[in-house]
């Protein structure tokens, strides 16, 4: 009886001790999907997609800048070396520049009952929305939102509007509502049930039913918290952490702190600078260990494909490989047993990138040139990178909302 009862306290003890507080939940793994869109039916990659894919990225950090105007009542600090000029309109049909080319998706659930929808997960912005009941044919082929199945659906009587590079958008109604992701579960979410979706997000092209952001609320168009401040604020979660493992085969989303699993060492942190966008200084980018660009700020965006940087950054990264050349307006392409060393420093620690994930492949038949993972743009002044999905496969990466701080560690 005694050793019965000793166990029986023991195991007590094993379970308060690996409960969470205050009824929040461990971290859960979701796993993701990598939608990738480079290349045509023959494997050469489509240089229309990229330049199109660059064209909506800068349009999303512009909405972002405009919303953070209009949120904090202050100019953000990198609209200063950012000048983004929008495409005309390419006709009446509110075509949208297919921006969602190498993005990574997973499911939530929203409404009450729960409902399940699969979603973009991006650090570049902080909205969620979905294909709502009102949607026109441009919504087919998704899952619908439907709000008036949901008993915890609540019209807040507020349109939203997301413009993007063609000058088209993605439209709607704003709501609050019921979301879980993996468990977790927060309430009166701010969400956009939309009425039309432009074609780079009908099913065709974008496989998820939406989209999910992840930066920070004063970006946000609906000037509104994002999901996982939603769950921390709401006790959800035990740490103020989400992280990312991108790779080819089981990558995944962590809610609520890091997964050994995927990484070894310690974390190298670099503090946010400026809440909004994930924006972190890096310390330098290297060509077989020589500095081709001086340290700048950057945003980490899991919702770019490339590098992108600055003309003169750009071109002296590519000047330190050998055969590589401009191919077009921003774009460059490498030899294709390319296997030059190129590290992206963060914290005073080179993260080096595989040439694997900066090779995207070849840019025709004929030639041995492949398209480079790294682009220039006109819009970003010396001072102004984003690394998108060719850097962040090379690491494990970790954004921190308590600390405001991005923590990158080495891939097991």
């Amino acid at each position: 009886m005694y050793f019965l009862a000793a166990f029986v306290l023991t195991a007590l003890l094993l379970l308060v001790e690996a409960a969470p507080l205050g009824g929040s939940f461990p971290g859960l793994s979701i796993s993701i999907a990598k939608r990738s869109g480079l290349c045509d039916a023959d494997g050469i990659v489509d240089t229309t997609i990229l330049h199109d894919q660059i064209q909506s990225v800068l349009a999303k950090i512009d909405r972002g800048f405009a919303a953070y105007l209009k949120n904090v009542g202050n100019r953000h600090p990198l609209a200063e070396f950012f000048a983004f000029e929008r495409l005309d309109k390419r006709g009446s049909g509110d075509s949208l520049v297919d921006d969602n080319a190498s993005l990574w998706y997973g499911e939530i659930s929203v409404g009450t009952p729960l409902k399940t929808f699969t979603v973009d997960f991006d650090t570049g912005s902080s909205d969620l929305f979905l294909p709502g009941d009102q949607c026109d044919s441009t919504c087919s082929g998704h899952t619908i939102y439907d709000t008036r199945k949901s008993s915890t659906a609540k019209d807040l009587g507020k349109s939203f509007r997301l413009n993007y590079g063609d000058g088209s958008s993605v439209r709607g109604e704003q709501y609050r509502d019921t979301v879980s992701i993996s468990g977790l579960t927060a309430t009166g979410q701010t969400l956009g049930a939309a009425t039309t979706y432009s074609n780079g997000f009908q099913s065709n092209q974008f496989p998820a039913d939406g989209l999910l952001g992840m930066g920070f609320a004063s970006i946000s168009a609906y000037n509104a918290p994002p999901l996982f401040q939603s769950l921390v604020a709401q006790g959800q979660v035990d740490q103020q952490i989400f992280s990312f493992y991108l790779a080819e085969q089981d990558s995944e989303l962590y809610i609520g702190g890091t997964n050994p699993k995927h990484y070894s060492g310690d974390f190298t942190y670099v503090p946010v600078t400026k809440e909004g966008y994930w924006q972190v200084d890096f310390g330098g980018v290297s060509v077989d260990g020589s500095q081709v660009k001086q340290g700048a700020s950057s945003i980490v965006d899991t919702g770019t494909t490339l590098i992108i940087g600055d003309t003169n950054g750009i071109a002296a990264l590519f000047a330190k490989i050998p055969g590589s050349r401009q191919i077009d307006n921003g774009l460059y392409a490498i030899p294709c047993n390319f296997n030059a060393k190129i590290s992206v420093n963060f914290g005073g620690k080179d993260f080096n990138v595989d040439p694997k994930t900066f090779n995207l492949g070849p840019i025709d038949q004929s030639s041995n040139l492949c398209l480079a993972g790294a682009a220039s743009s006109n819009s970003l002044g010396k001072n102004f990178w984003i690394f998108g999905d060719v850097f962040l496969r090379n690491v494990y990466t970790s954004f921190d909302v308590h600390n405001s701080r991005v923590g990158f560690a080495t891939l097991v």
